[in-house]
């Protein structure tokens, strides 16, 4: 088994947390989408990552479908929950958290392009997504533990990958200030072994020119 990475990414940072956590071998392939000798074109026709590979199986992407098809073959432990309304509520979380890291993404290549052609409005609507998507998700967690029940599930990991992407990418932002129960909760689960192995790191793309 194989996942097509790229080091920055909250999307392949769940992927990756999930394998941890579930013991699954497999080798990380690391990559960068946006550049023109990405291999991700001929794997995914939206030309995103993480992909998973495996012999003799279709390539398969989107963060959300890989995590559903490992819980699928390897159900010990699931993120998804079981429970129909513990499953409702993850994905609510999980979907939040993405537009989120979406947001993030559209700035930072916003700001890739070459300066006169760059748009303040633009930037500024994506960060309207960040400061309104953070809020919900301080509001969903209150002053719980985990955000679904009492248990690990693929909120908490979606989560937890957005809070260090917004801090690798959106600086400006202090929610560790602005959202105290965000940092308590990012302290009490920051030292989680599969989240030190996946700690975001930055990479060159190249300069947009249009």
């Amino acid at each position: 088994m194989k996942l097509i990475i790229a080091t920055p990414s909250p999307y392949a940072r769940k992927v990756r947390v999930v394998l941890r956590e579930k013991n699954v071998e497999f080798e990380e392939i690391i990559d960068v989408p946006w550049n023109r000798d990405t291999v991700t074109k001929n794997l995914n026709p939206l030309g995103k990552i993480p992909i998973l590979i495996e012999d003799g199986n279709e390539p398969l992407f989107d963060s959300k479908v890989i995590v559903q098809y490992l819980d699928n073959l390897f159900p010990n432990p699931l993120f998804y929950p079981e429970s129909p309304i513990e499953n409702v509520g993850a994905k609510l979380v999980e979907a939040v958290a993405d537009g989120v890291s979406d947001a993030l993404v559209l700035i930072f290549l916003e700001n890739v392009r070459l300066e006169k052609l760059r748009s303040g409005d633009w930037i500024d609507r994506q960060a309207t997504k960040i400061y309104q998507g953070v809020k919900y998700l301080s509001s969903y967690l209150g002053t719980k533990q985990f955000f679904i029940g009492d248990h690990f599930t693929i909120a908490d990991i979606s989560v937890f990958s957005c809070l260090e992407y917004l801090d690798l990418r959106f600086p400006r932002f202090n929610w560790k200030i602005e959202h105290p129960n965000l940092k308590n909760y990012w302290d009490l689960h920051k030292t989680r072994q599969s989240y030190l192995e996946t700690k975001p790191e930055v990479q060159t793309i190249e300069t947009m020119k249009n």
